[in-house]
């Protein structure tokens, strides 16, 4: 159908390959300086090291040295770097590559400036290629659908957005398959938004497992009460930010979605859990060394935000009970143990 050159041979980026070259299209997998190794396993025996399943026959493979020649004749880029890669690619690939050539962003997060205000990494790059004199738009994809299920074909929900209409219908042509589901928007914020805010309260719910091994010993099975609970709270203060981000009824839904997916199949409920079983920040760090936890990030980010808006009187603590605590869990040593009684409120005040 047609090409597409994916930037960044992590776990999501490489996962997108299968959906794409399986619709047909030519695709080439190009790796960041820290995907040497990857890429190198990936010519040789063609999978992906942490992956359980080959690339589809006819994905070719490339170091990043290669990537203005890997690029050329592509529909569009995908951009698949982690969000500590995020300056990287805007002085790498970015400010290079073609402006006709539209790129979609599989990187989740957002920028707290100095008023509080949260922006996405697409509005992050857009702005600070203006200020290098390239107009480009970012498109981007969100949605409850993580990367190894992604591999396995399990069925998955997600959505394309950007401002061209045209262009992210072109993508979701190129990438659709009988199990990679797309939905559409233009409501580029508040995607970016929903698929980002949930981070911090996917800690927050997978605390709970944690708690409840702490209480009653390792073997005493998964207890929904509490985690539905949480997970009831996270949801209520989620709509809140988004309101105040500006996002539309269909990205909270997605917002929604990816917190469940976060929580029950995320790196971030490895942490969770382990901070609820009573180790510090610094130990389930530790114990973790390796994975990358960019959720953390997030979660941080959200918090000074609100911390900023609430010394303005713009808003106020009361209403982000979980947030704070996560925030409070992360970086003053608290311990796990959810405020319970904090979440409790009185309907219709």
């Amino acid at each position: 159908m047609g090409k597409i050159t994916i930037i960044g041979a992590g776990m999501m980026g490489s996962a997108l390959a299968f959906p794409a070259r399986e619709n047909g299209n030519e695709v080439n997998l190009v790796g960041t300086p820290l995907d040497r190794e990857i890429i190198d396993e990936c010519k040789k025996s063609g999978k992906h090291p942490k992956f359980d399943y080959a690339f589809p026959a006819g994905v070719k493979y490339f170091q990043f040295k290669d990537w203005k020649e890997a690029v050329k004749g592509s529909d569009f880029v995908i951009g698949g770097v982690s969000s500590f890669g995020v300056d990287w690619f805007l002085d790498e690939v970015l400010t290079y590559l073609d402006p006709s050539v539209p790129v979609l962003s599989v990187t989740k997060g957002l920028i707290c400036l100095e008023d509080g205000t949260l922006i996405s990494y697409p509005d992050y790059w857009e702005r600070k290629l203006a200020e290098r004199g390239v107009k480009r738009d970012v498109c981007a994809i969100g949605g409850p659908c993580t990367s190894y299920e992604l591999v396995f074909h399990d069925h998955s929900e997600v959505a394309f957005c950007g401002k061209d209409l045209k262009v992210i219908s072109k993508m979701r042509d190129m990438m659709k398959t009988s199990y990679y589901h797309i939905s559409l928007t233009t409501d580029v914020v508040g995607l970016e938004s929903a698929v980002a805010l949930k981070n911090g309260y996917a800690l927050a719910i997978a605390l709970t497992i944690g708690l409840c091994e702490r209480e009653n010993g390792e073997n005493c099975g998964l207890h929904y009460n509490s985690q539905a609970g949480a997970f009831y709270q996270a949801v209520r203060e989620m709509k809140k930010l988004l309101r105040i981000q500006g996002a539309q009824d269909d990205s909270e839904s997605i917002g929604f979605g990816d917190l469940y997916v976060t929580v029950y199949g995320g790196r971030t409920r490895k942490v969770g859990i382990l901070l609820g079983k009573g180790l510090t920040y610094k130990e389930a760090m530790d114990a973790l060394a390796g994975v990358t936890l960019e959720s953390l990030v997030v979660a941080r980010r959200v918090a000074k935000a609100v911390k900023i808006k609430a010394e303005k009187g713009q808003l106020s603590l009361k209403d982000f009970p979980m947030l704070m605590h996560v925030d409070g869990v992360l970086d003053e040593g608290k311990d796990a143990a959810l405020p319970w009684d904090e979440f409790t409120y009185v309907y219709g005040k």
